[in-house]
């Protein structure tokens, strides 16, 4: 059986070459995202392991014939073509659960950065030279109130974080977690009531039809005057168009992302503009995005919230387990269509949480 890694680093490499060393298999490994061209020969392909960057359709497997698994070492994957690939036979995994910690301190951390103007301050030193607390002023998170927007494992790292620098918190969610919320006594609230209240929202629902620009210019219009937005769940989460007019007027007092609505074109800007898809949504997103990241109350990192040496070894460690669960007992531990069944019966009623 021969396995492609697609955006793997050297110490990825290393890491799975020495867990699979007795497995007899063939292994390929790709620093960059997923493309049918990297593979000069792709007919014995069993496996593709790929990460966030890589866009996976029906069409760009079509010279793997012999392929029976896709895994993406993520907890989203709406860069597969799930469906398509799913109707063709092709078992899908994914990786749930690997930093769900991880992105929440993280996530407090631009709450920091942002309100601190952490950022802003040590540019004026190292690049200008100017060591002033002149425009710095920022506000206490003590007693002021935290929005937490979905629920999830990673939501509720957030929650209790945010009490524990003593801030008030209340929470959104398509499907609230009631024994959560008698657990903590954690109020849920809906959407614009949340929007009203809070001095801090932080986002933490997955990216699907119905969150696709779930903020938007009436939640911005909704949102108290000054109020930060922190993004690490998915960039097409925020309408960008509204999310500048809402920076640029004043509405919104700052924004921190991890994440950018259309972020692969932002990470490879030129290779978009001389070879991309370049369809007039996508030319005015790249375009407001690199406008944008340069607002003085704006902080921007390149989707790095998931990144520690922890976390990165708990994905490498569970993309492992479900390709060998797959090539041993021909099925997945973390199965992406029985995570979708389980969304699709939340949608209907059931209790799945974000």
């Amino acid at each position: 059986m021969k396995i492609a890694f697609f955006e793997t680093t050297g110490e990825d490499q290393k890491y799975i070459r020495e867990r699979l060393a007795d497995q007899g298999l063939s292994l390929l490994f790709f620093e960059t995202p997923f493309h049918p061209d990297l593979l000069v020969d792709a007919s014995d392909i069993g496996v593709l392991s790929v990460f966030i960057g890589s866009k996976v359709s029906l069409e760009s497997i079509e010279k793997f014939p012999q392929l029976k698994l896709i895994t993406t070492r993520s907890t989203g994957f709406d860069h597969l073509a799930v469906g398509e690939l799913n109707g063709r036979g092709i078992r899908l995994g994914y990786v749930p659960g690997y930093g769900d910690n991880t992105v929440a301190e993280f996530a407090m951390g631009l709450v920091l950065a942002v309100v601190r103007k952490i950022p802003f301050a040590f540019h004026r030193i190292r690049v200008e030279g100017v060591f002033s607390a002149k425009e710095c002023a920022g506000f206490d998170l003590m007693g002021k109130t935290m929005g937490v927007v979905g629920t999830g494992r990673i939501g509720k790292h957030m929650v209790r974080i945010s009490r524990g620098i003593g801030m008030n918190v209340i929470a959104y969610d398509a499907h609230p977690d009631e024994a959560f919320s008698k657990e903590i006594s954690l109020p849920y609230v809906s959407l614009p009531e949340l929007l009203a209240q809070s001095d801090v929202i932080s986002l933490h629902v997955p990216y699907m039809p119905e969150t696709h620009h779930l903020i938007n210019e009436e939640a911005f219009a909704a949102m108290k005057p000054g109020a930060v937005l922190i993004n690490t769940a998915r960039g097409g989460i925020i309408d960008t168009h509204a999310l500048l007019q809402a920076l640029q007027g004043g509405k919104l007092g700052g924004f921190g992302a991890d994440v950018l609505e259309g972020e692969e074109h932002v990470t490879d800007e030129g290779s978009f503009l001389l070879y991309g898809q370049r369809t007039k949504e996508n030319v005015q997103t790249l375009a407001e995005n690199l406008v944008f990241v340069d607002l003085p109350n704006v902080v921007v990192t390149p989707h790095i919230a998931f990144y520690t040496r922890e976390a990165l070894e708990r994905i490498l460690n569970a993309d492992i387990k479900n390709i060998l669960s797959f090539l041993e007992t021909n099925s997945l531990v973390y199965d992406i269509m029985a995570s979708k069944r389980l969304a699709d019966a939340s949608s209907q009623g059931g209790d799945i949480k974000h």
